[in-house]
Order: structure tokens, then sequence, then C-alpha cells
């Protein structure tokens, strides 16, 4: 009995089997072939395709993540100065080198507002060569100031101002060789219309570095500039520089950066003031608040004792506003002394 039932049982058990052991056999068989299948996908991502994005990938990553910058300022057509009531100023652009484009403003002297209506670029350009001292202002990081072009237009002076490539309605990627290419380009286009008219260099900030870089490519030439303003100068060997001064040019998302190299980390500014003052044999003129924040005074007065030291006193000059006036680093343009400064400056060329 006890046997009859224990056979009964066992030839159930042998009976259901077939149907429950390849319902399990073929769920494994299943499982293990998907498992092989992510096992090779698995090794295709690490050996192949991780390989090949590591050497691809991060270059259009940042093309894509990097190269569409912001311009600024918003809503503002560069190609229509009278739109900032400069009405005596005419945009052109100018060719610097193969694919660049620079947006140049022209404003001639204040006494010549009413001819200036309606006239075209060959009419600015002949005026260069009247008499008056042109200025060519190379501006800072942050682009220009038209305040400093209605100072230069009030004293009788014509000012050019330079948007580098990358910079305003400038096209290109900005570097420092590329500024330098820039200015120079437009300084020698400027002297070859001026004629005997004194031709000053005014750079701020980033612009005091453009500034002595072309100073002393010209003077390798045998040409010096008939002055140069040096407002707010930096000084990259004595003042560690808070970052590139071009990564505004990139917008990034916040984290990038880690993972991915940013695109001018192996195109890094130098800016050598130090040594170009050195080098240099031009009349100078620093400018600079006591309570700039970015460059402290200290470091303007060290790059004064270096460039007198070049020259001498009497071609070399420091004036400095105090503190307390609140200028910083972007508002000497505010003192009611300026005028009178350049001025006096231009009568000593």
């Amino acid at each position: 009995m006890g046997l009859s039932v224990h056979c009964h049982v066992l030839l159930h058990l042998l009976s259901n089997l077939p149907v429950w052991s390849c319902g399990s056999f073929c769920t494994t068989q299943q499982k293990s072939r998907w498992w092989l299948k992510g096992g090779l996908l698995a090794l295709f991502v690490i050996f192949i395709l991780v390989p090949f994005s590591l050497r691809i990938l991060p270059e259009l990553i940042q093309h894509l993540v990097y190269a569409h910058r912001i311009r600024v300022p918003f809503f503002v057509d560069l190609s229509r100065p009278a739109d900032l009531s400069l009405n005596h100023t005419i945009n052109m652009y100018l060719t610097s080198e193969e694919g660049i484009s620079l947006g140049v403003w022209h404003t001639v002297p204040e006494s010549q507002w009413k001819e200036a209506q309606e006239k075209d670029l060959a009419w600015y350009q002949d005026s260069l060569s009247d008499g008056s001292p042109v200025f060519i202002y190379l501006h800072g990081n942050t682009g220009t100031s038209i305040m400093c072009q209605q100072v230069l237009s009030a004293l009788g002076y014509h000012a050019l101002v330079l948007d580098y490539r990358g910079f305003g309605d400038s096209t290109g990627e900005p570097t420092e060789a590329g500024l330098t290419t820039d200015a120079l380009y437009l300084y020698n286009w400027v002297k070859a219309r001026s004629g005997n008219s004194l031709v000053v260099i005014w750079g701020h900030s980033l612009g005091t570095g453009v500034a002595t870089n072309i100073a002393v490519k010209l003077t390798e030439q045998g040409v010096l500039f008939d002055g140069v303003i040096l407002e707010g100068a930096f000084n990259s060997a004595r003042q560690k520089m808070p970052g590139n001064p071009f990564a505004w040019y990139y917008w990034t998302f916040p984290g990038f950066g880690y993972f991915f190299q940013e695109p001018w980390a192996e195109n890094k500014a130098v800016f050598p003031t130090e040594e170009n003052l050195k080098k240099m044999r031009s009349p100078i003129l620093f400018l600079h608040s006591e309570d700039d924040h970015l460059v402290p005074i200290h470091i303007a007065q060290q790059m004064y004792e270096v460039a007198a030291n070049a020259q001498n006193a009497e071609r070399v000059k420091l004036v400095s506003f105090e503190g307390s006036l609140g200028y910083l680093h972007n508002g000497l343009y505010r003192d009611p002394r300026l005028p009178d400064i350049l001025k006096k400056f231009v009568r000593s060329l």
C-alpha cells in the first residue's frame, strides 16, 4: 500500500518533469543568451566605442557646447553707432587677415559734427589727414566704452575704436596673437591715411597688453609710436591672471570643464607687458585708479618704474586717481581732470 502510493507519486512527478524541466531550461538558455549579448555589447563599448569617443567626441562636444557665444551688448546694432548718440561716427569693417572681419568705429572731432552728417567712408578716411591727433583705442575684456570716444572727440581728436576678433560684431576666435595682429593692422591702416598727424595708442586693461605687444613688434621694425597711454595696465609677470581673458567668449555648461578640456586650455594668453616695457622707446602715460579692484595700484607703480628705467622719467609718466573717487577699474573716463591730462600728454609729444 505504501509502495503503491510512493510509485504513484513518483510516476506523477516523472510525468510532469519534462514539462517543468524544459520550461526552466528554455528560460535559463534565454537568460544565458541575453547575458552573452550584453557581455559582448559591454566589451564593444569598453574596447571600441569608448576609445573612439574619447578621441572624437570631445572635439564635437566642445564645438556644440562652447562655440555658441552670447554677444553683448544685447539688442544693439553695432553697424549703427548713431543709435548710441555717436552721430559723427561711421562703422566700417576691415580684414586683418583671411577670414577675419573687424568692426571699427571712427569718430571725428566734435567740431566736424555737422559736416560729418550723411558722409561716406571715403570722407571719414580723408579726414584722418586733417592734422588733428588720431587716437586708436584698444578696449578691455568687457568691450569698448563710448564715453572715451566722446572725451577724445570733444578735445578735437579722431578716435578709432577696434573690436578685436571675437568681440562685438567682429568674426573669428580671440587669441593673444590674433588680437595683436588685428591691432597692428589697424595701426598700419591709420598711418597710411593720417599723413603727418600724431597717432596715439590708448590701451585699457586687456588693451594695454595688446598695445605693448604691437609696440615691441613695431620697435623691432624701427617704428615708434608717437605716444602710448596705458590705463589699468595689468602685469602677468607679477600678478596671477584670474583666468583666461577670452573665457567669456565660450558659453559653457557648469561642470563641463571637469570632463572636457576647454578650447583655450592649450592657447595660453601671456601678454608679457613688463618685458615689453623694457623694449619700448615711445612716450608712455600710465593712468590708474588707487582703488582698482582688478589691478592693484602697486602693480602700476612697478610697471612705471620698469618703463622709466628703460627710458627716463621725462618720457614716462604715471597719473593716479584717488581711491575715494570710486573709479575702480573702468571708471576713469568720469574724472573731470582727464581731458586736461590728455591734452598735456599730447602737447608733450
